[in-house]
């Protein structure tokens, strides 16, 4: 696996963590609205966005007309609580915060049929609300309001009017809706974007670079290579000479043995191959395919310093073969980190390599 695959995934895991730990902190409004005749036989609406559901409690619609505990406004106890044991009509629990869990007064409210509580804070918190977690009391509508709205209920049903409550789902707030999160998000996107598109184009410049510069100095090189060229010795074989009389004498490049009339090119090195051969490969190599001595160097012909493409490149090698045969394990014939590289030049593993080249070259 690659690094950059490795780190997307690191990053796509990160992100999926940072999503799921949002998301517990994300809370849902409730809509609450109340509804009532007041002393002069007027119907009075009211609603707000006042409420705040409990994190345990499911995301549902319910109505039904407000009861408060018997005794203590904060309804806890193990007995019953609420002057109902029946759920029609519906009714919804109003309790105060307070001498005991949020599950404690949840449960006692759904045990004589409630069909949802709600819980105004406690006194002097204003408008204020928290996040009710009530893992103990669930499949239950529970809301949570502020003590200025629960006493505005409270003082109507003690004065034995009856109101008639409904709750709603209101909107999902947290860091991913907060307004400065989703300026910090855009502010971070457009950073890793940018980021992302300056190391794309630096990495493009930087490889068309190399690439260009690879190209100007293969140029440069085969244009060296041309004057080379023309500076080798070039033969015509005749019938009498050695190269065409014995079978161990052959083209390495082309594996064909010399003929009358053929046209050969002799290397520095002594080593001769046919001119129809040797020139495209000494174009684009520049070395002997037998010894790899270097025509360039071997001429005095100016060369500059070869600028590294890849740090990665094989060092070169030689594959030599036998007529008739398989070829042999492909082995550099010189070692560029040895000083003595020029006096190995001509040195063969195979023996008998060594003594057909030797012949040549006498």
């Amino acid at each position: 696996m690659g690094k950059t695959t490795q780190r997307c995934l690191l990053l796509s895991l990160c992100f999926s963590v940072l999503v799921h730990c949002s998301a517990a902190f994300v809370f849902w409004t409730a809509m609450v609205e109340i509804e009532y005749v007041n002393n002069y036989n007027e119907s009075v609406k009211k609603y707000c966005e006042c409420g705040v559901y409990g994190l345990n409690s499911p995301l549902e619609k319910v109505s039904g007309l407000v009861t408060l505990p018997k005794g203590d406004l904060k309804g806890c106890g193990s007995d019953p609580v609420y002057d109902r044991n029946y759920s029609s009509p519906p009714w919804i629990a109003l309790v105060k915060r307070g001498n005991c869990t949020f599950s404690e007064k949840i449960n006692a409210a759904k045990r004589q049929g409630a069909a949802g509580v709600v819980v105004y804070n406690s006194d002097g918190t204003g408008n204020r609300t928290t996040h009710m977690s009530h893992s103990d009391a669930l499949g239950i509508v529970t809301i949570m309001v502020g003590n200025t709205q629960g006493m505005d209920v409270v003082r109507l049903v003690k004065n034995g009017t009856e109101v008639q409550m409904e709750i709603d789902v209101g909107s999902p707030h947290g860091p991913w809706m907060d307004t400065y999160w989703l300026y910090f998000l855009s502010i971070a996107f457009f950073i890793v974007t940018a980021a992302s598109i300056t190391y794309f184009v630096f990495i493009s410049a930087n490889r068309l670079y190399n690439l260009s510069m690879h190209r100007r100095t293969e140029k440069r090189l085969k244009s060296e290579a041309k004057k080379a060229i023309k500076r080798l010795q070039v033969r015509t074989l005749k019938r009498e000479d050695e190269e065409t009389t014995s079978d161990s004498y052959m083209c390495a490049v082309c594996i064909e043995s010399y003929k009358a009339s053929e046209v050969v090119t002799v290397l520095t090195c002594d080593h001769i191959f046919h001119k129809a051969c040797i020139e495209p490969w000494l174009l684009e190599r520049r070395t002997c395919p037998m010894c790899k001595c270097d025509i360039l160097k071997a001429l005095g012909v100016e060369e500059e310093t070869k600028e590294t493409i890849s740090t990665d490149s094989p060092p070169d090698v030689t594959v030599i073969t036998v007529t008739g045969g398989e070829p042999l394990y492909e082995v550099p014939l010189t070692d560029p980190a040895s000083p003595d590289a020029e006096r190995h030049q001509h040195r063969y593993d195979n023996r008998a390599f060594e003594g057909d080249s030797e012949a040549a070259r006498g």
